[in-house]
């Protein structure tokens, strides 16, 4: 961690720090106890991390520098905001390889710092600003209230589902979605390259959001045609449209707890059953699999949860979902499971991200 790795300075007031002449000369004991008391710290401060990254996504510092390195005293004015202050927060941003400092004093764009800018093919800064927004950190700060009675922090502050929420909040819902297609962005182009649909002429992505995913792969396979199922107020604001594309696709409002389109090769469901509790994503997978002709094909994109004590981003979703909603992160047997009670047999699986394996499956004979 930063903190940990900081040079010594004789700040009494640094988490971790050693103090005075005494610093190189701590027994290994001593040195090892300040380091695992810093990273903790370090640790139990990760929402100011966040906090910081939502801040400069809103004042959209990344653009400003987008043609060259800058004083925050020049960043400031361009955001209307406080220099001082803008200062401190770089520089803390900058420990974390989030934009850079020179001598002179000028915060430089990182590849960390290059997503924060707008409209770029890879920018996550919809999804880092909407994750700032209120209804996520306060369902974080009761994470023990989920915890202690197994059921979304979220549901017990705002009295009503998630996604409830989302569809009476028109401007949340409208960010929020934007969110989830910035971060869908980033993924689709490499689910897209990892799987052969040169036999495959129709596909449906049910619960496709804007259709980042369809678009990646209409623009993938050229013989491809494909339909974008969600709710009406999600495929409004598609991002189809494209001229490369005419002609090819297809959009569609509605529920896929009751009926998805019908007669396609291929059903894609990227990310949607992390977001369910067990019984409803067994009603997903049965209602594609209703539609389904005989030889079609389902593909489920999530993350899958790995064995053993490494990060993976199965475990941090998996976290969110405890605080927002009432699906879970789960393991490569967890999702066999659920495709096994539709009536689905796993033929294979793909892992072209840590945040998006691919489990292929057909109908059970």
């Amino acid at each position: 961690m930063a903190g940990a790795r900081r040079q010594a300075t004789g700040d009494a007031t640094t988490p971790g720090a050693a103090h005075g002449a005494d610093a190189g000369r701590q027994p290994a004991s001593a040195a090892a106890s300040a380091q695992v008391t810093g990273e903790l710290l370090e640790l139990s401060l990760g929402y100011v991390y966040s906090a910081a990254l939502h801040t400069a996504a809103r004042f959209g510092i990344a653009d400003h520098l987008a043609d060259g390195p800058r004083s925050a005293d020049e960043l400031a004015r361009a955001a209307g905001v406080d220099g001082p202050y803008l200062y401190r927060l770089l520089r803390f941003l900058a420990t974390k390889g989030v934009f850079r400092e020179d001598e002179e004093g000028r915060f430089h764009l990182t590849a960390l710092a290059e997503p924060l800018r707008t409209g770029t093919e890879r920018s996550l800064r919809d999804y880092i600003m909407v994750r700032g927004e209120a209804v996520f950190w306060e369902s974080a700060g009761r994470l023990h209230e989920a915890v202690r009675t197994g059921t979304t922090a979220f549901e017990g502050l705002y009295g009503v589902p998630f996604y409830d929420h989302v569809a009476s909040d028109p401007e949340l819902g409208r960010a929020f979605n934007a969110s989830m297609a910035a971060f869908s962005e980033t993924l689709s182009n490499d689910v897209a390259g990892a799987l052969d649909f040169s036999g495959v002429k129709s596909a449906v992505d049910v619960g496709g959001g804007r259709g980042g995913l369809l678009r990646a792969l209409l623009r993938a396979n050229e013989h491809l045609t494909g339909i974008l199922f969600d709710l009406e107020s999600v495929v409004a604001g598609h991002v189809l449209d494209v001229p490369e594309l005419a002609g090819r696709w297809s959009v569609q409002g509605g529920d896929f707890f009751v009926s998805v389109p019908s007669g396609a090769d291929v059903y894609l469901l990227k990310h949607v059953l992390a977001s369910w509790p067990d019984e409803e994503c067994v009603r997903i997978l049965a209602t594609c699999r209703r539609a389904m002709p005989a030889g079609g094909r389902l593909l489920a994109v999530n993350a899958m949860i790995p064995a053993g004590n490494e990060p993976h981003p199965g475990k941090t979703i998996d976290m969110l979902m405890m605080t927002v909603l009432n699906g879970k992160g789960r393991t490569r047997a967890e999702y066999e499971a659920l495709l096994t009670a539709a009536g689905f047999s796993v033929l294979r699986v793909l892992e072209p991200s840590p945040h998006a394996s691919v489990m292929e499956a057909v109908a059970a004979g």
